[in-house]
């Protein structure tokens, strides 16, 4: 099962502030299977070496250097540490402090020493949720799963929500049975409905999706009552009642790609739309002029690419192939976007349009 713990938005803005003689970013493929992680501790700690020598030949003073040295070796050596992972690891250190977070993404291992922290592999991560639930749903027995959190999948306690068809019908439920008329559709809505209801608080603070165990008809009926906005449309028909949580977990996660790769879709006639208002552009000076005065309103940024450079407080673009680290001009938008509260998505190169580093969409014209 996967351990996930990703910085949340605050502490992303926080870790963007930061500002060090030496701030090392680390990037480290990891697996949810301890037997597998001895190869990336082996990466980490070749990281260490390289991260350090490249100070050494900067002059760094030594005992901060000393410092940093202790930081990072601290994380490599503690075995409690390495015994819950996910698919990538980040470690983001200076010589006062160091911070790990364990990422559901599959990340390149990566090294970047600078004056700041290269976070715009923590993007994808804050991009999407990583903590979802599945609604298994029969006759019998109704479950609701928490998975992608912070801990091993569980099942949810969901206060008034019926346990099986026959409580959420009472006396009913028997007098129907006994005449054969348990798969009544009126019957099942009224269960539906129920479960529904009892649903409703548990999503009304997040949109965290919902993916749908059941069978074909029943999951047609549930989806007539439900008012979920969080229901995924994309269901898996089986009947669950005997199907473990871990196993329900791996069937399902497959789902979580295509509702994502779904949300991006969704997005393509919102910037037609908005393009057609002059709304849109695609031009990097551009956008980080609007970002810098709070002018966007969606952000998409390409987590593959790298433009080098620098943005002033006016928001006017320098262009430097030069410049120290691989912290560049996207990542500085992407962080003054999120500042004046755009909602900022990192995706892959092929969701962007043809050589697109950045796509916004702005509050007003231009």
């Amino acid at each position: 099962m996967l351990y996930v713990d990703i910085p949340s938005r605050e502490e992303f803005l926080r870790l963007s502030d930061i500002r060090s003689d030496a701030c090392i970013s680390i990037y480290i493929e990891t697996s949810p299977l301890r037997q597998k992680l001895e190869t990336s501790k082996i990466q980490f700690g070749n990281f260490i070496k390289e991260a350090l020598q490249q100070l050494v030949e900067r002059g760094f003073d030594k005992r901060r250097l000393a410092l940093l040295e202790e930081e990072l070796y601290s994380v490599l050596k503690d075995e409690s540490f390495w015994d819950l992972h996910a698919r990538s690891l980040a470690v983001l250190a200076t010589p006062e402090t160091v911070r790990t977070f364990r990422l559901a993404n599959d990340l390149p291992n990566r090294l970047d020493v600078s004056e700041r922290f290269y976070l715009k592999p923590l993007l994808r991560a804050l991009t999407f949720a990583h903590s979802a639930y599945i609604l298994a749903l029969s006759e019998n027995k109704v479950r609701l799963i928490e998975f992608f959190s912070d801990a091993p999948a569980v099942d949810i306690e969901v206060a008034g929500m019926p346990t099986q068809l026959q409580e959420a019908m009472g006396d009913a439920a028997s007098h129907d049975y006994n005449h054969g008329a348990v798969h009544d559709k009126v019957r099942l809505a009224q269960y539906t409905r129920k479960i529904d209801q009892a649903l409703r608080p548990i999503f009304a603070g997040h949109d965290y999706p919902l993916i749908l165990v059941s069978t074909e008809s029943l999951a047609s009926i549930y989806r007539s009552t439900n008012s979920l906005p969080n229901l995924t449309n994309e269901t898996l028909f089986t009947n669950a009642d005997h199907i473990g949580t871990a196993e329900l977990v791996t069937r399902v996660r497959p789902m979580m790609d295509k509702y994502y790769q779904s949300q991006l879709d969704a997005l393509k006639p919102l910037f037609e739309s908005r393009a057609g208002e002059r709304r849109v552009t695609q031009d990097l000076s551009d956008t980080a002029r609007a970002a810098t005065f709070g002018a966007i309103e969606l952000l998409m940024i390409n987590i593959e690419s790298h433009a080098p450079g620098t943005v002033d407080d006016q928001g006017r673009v320098t262009f430097d192939a030069t410049s120290q680290g691989n912290y560049g001009i996207v990542d500085e938008i992407a962080k003054r976007a999120m500042t004046t509260g755009a909602r900022v998505i990192a995706v892959r190169s092929g969701d962007l349009p043809p050589g697109a580093d950045v796509q916004a969409i702005l509050r007003y014209p231009i």
